[in-house]
């Protein structure tokens, strides 16, 4: 186990909460572009951007996380995890915060794949989410426990990719 007692996060709104993401897997933060359209069975797959001439696929955080959030969408947040990159679209970013180990809990409820921890900083709760679960394609109802991280591809294409050969 690491001795590192503190994780900063970057914390940003959808509709009146507050979630985060661990600063170390923020790439960076830029303004709300629109997504150009592309073909996809994933309902939160909004779309692809260009950001400095690399295809980058945003997901809708909100519809990813089942919530039913009318607010505007300011900024989208580049974020990765191990060989994976996407764009996540956010109400605002709010600040980036340190919290400690102790601030920390787990997740209550059962099926939160991309919920790493929630993070009881004064009043507020802040829920901490995990690249890996959002960037993963969903799985499916037989394998949702031994489901491994899916690509970018699967993710866009609902989980239509091309077989890989080992």
């Amino acid at each position: 186990m690491q001795n590192d007692s503190t994780m900063q996060l970057v914390v940003f709104s959808l509709g009146e909460e507050e979630y985060a993401l661990p600063i170390t897997s923020v790439q960076e933060i830029i303004r709300y572009v629109e997504p150009r359209g592309v073909a996809s069975r994933t309902s939160w797959v909004r779309g692809i951007i260009s950001l400095r001439g690399k295809i980058v696929p945003v997901y809708d955080l909100a519809a990813r996380l089942n919530l039913d959030v009318a607010a505007p969408a300011g900024k989208i947040v580049i974020t990765e995890s191990g060989d994976d990159i996407a764009g996540v679209i956010v109400g605002d970013v709010e600040e980036v915060l340190t919290v400690t180990s102790d601030q920390l809990d787990e997740v209550p409820v059962a099926g939160a794949a991309c919920i790493h921890a929630i993070a009881k900083v004064g009043d507020r709760l802040v829920i901490v989410l995990d690249p890996a679960g959002i960037l993963a394609a969903e799985p499916t109802a037989t394998a949702a426990t031994n489901a491994p991280a899916s690509s970018m591809a699967t993710a866009l294409t609902g989980g239509d990719a091309l077989a890989r050969t080992a």
